[in-house]
């Protein structure tokens, strides 16, 4: 694909944080090919899986750093020179920050304060943070650490004062074929003809990898800084995607987990009254007394009462479209 001339990213020095992840090795293929930035840092804690990302691309436009988003001081030297952050990293495994909370605050929470001072400090342009629809009316610890680290950098734009840092979030929901998804266990399952279902009526919201990451860079190239910025993606029920990878196999119903919610929101009924819808997305502005109102005055307001929810989402995933997506 011919590169954007006048693209927002080219030029730029871009730090990745969990650069290494599914997500980070997407949002690499897809601004390598389609931009041109002056460098990628890929910023996370293993080396191996650096070691194969840089096998896997070969590009002398990434630079590799071996660190942590708890480590305050290696972040403040990795954002040295660095005009645009996206924040990636976090511990996101519901089990896994049940079972080990403190250590999902020091990554999610602490983590997200870390990259907030790095990033004013060292004087960045702009700071996007990936969230999930699991931060709203979180019910695990995994949503509550990423409600925080919401609310840590949209207030970080008060923080900035003469600074130009600006920050925004995406939030989105569940991403096809992404690590520990349940995609890849109801396959794995699948070769033993059982499929485990905690609840027939669940619903989430889907997106693909490449969605994911061409919402990210849209969205960066639209931030005024402090919005939450949310796709217009569709869902489908646990039940029509148990069907649609092992139609042949038993589908076994084991009860809501720990930390579980039937349906996922990504805009709350109060969130709604201070959101904007476009064709093929949503933001959510800040409540801040110095907001620009003039700002995507282009947007179309919600009507009182919006809620933006899995379960009653006006658009369904059809297995054939799954089919396709994965």
């Amino acid at each position: 694909m011919e590169k954007n001339t006048e693209s927002a990213f080219d030029g730029k020095t871009i730090l990745l944080t969990g650069g290494t992840g599914s997500f980070g090795n997407k949002f690499t293929e897809i601004l390598l090919r389609e931009h041109n930035p002056k460098s990628l840092r890929i910023y996370s804690r293993g080396e191996y899986n650096q070691y194969i990302m840089e096998q896997k691309f070969k590009d002398n436009r990434i630079r590799f750093l071996i660190g942590d988003v708890r480590d305050r001081d290696r972040l403040y030297r990795a954002m040295n020179g660095v005009d645009l952050v996206v924040h990636a990293a976090a511990l996101k495994q519901v089990p896994a920050c049940e079972y080990n909370p403190i250590e999902a605050i020091r990554t999610n929470i602490d983590g997200a304060v870390n990259v907030i001072d790095a990033a004013i400090d060292n004087s960045v342009g702009d700071v996007m943070a990936i969230s999930t629809d699991k931060a709203v009316h979180p019910v695990n610890l995994y949503g509550a650490t990423k409600m925080v680290a919401e609310k840590l950098f949209i207030q970080g734009n008060t923080y900035t004062g003469k600074r130009k840092t600006r920050f925004s979030c995406i939030r989105y929901g569940n991403v096809i074929g992404s690590r520990g998804s349940v995609i890849p266990l109801f396959q794995e399952q699948k070769k033993k003809g059982v499929l485990t279902i905690t609840d027939e009526r669940m619903t989430r919201f889907w997106l693909t990898l490449d969605q994911g990451v061409n919402f990210v860079l849209n969205s960066i190239e639209r931030m005024q800084g402090g919005e939450i910025f949310i796709p217009k993606i569709p869902s489908m029920r646990m039940m029509d995607l148990a069907e649609t990878i092992a139609p042949e196999a038993k589908k076994e119903i084991v009860g809501i987990r720990p930390g579980e919610k039937l349906h996922e929101i990504m805009i709350t009924e109060d969130e709604a009254r201070h959101a904007k819808e476009f064709s093929d997305y949503f933001i959510i502005a800040p409540e801040f007394p110095f907001w620009n109102k003039e700002k995507h005055v282009d947007g179309k307001s919600l009507p009182e009462g919006y809620r933006y929810s899995s379960d009653i989402n006006d658009r369904w995933l059809t297995k054939e479209e799954l089919k396709n997506m994965c």
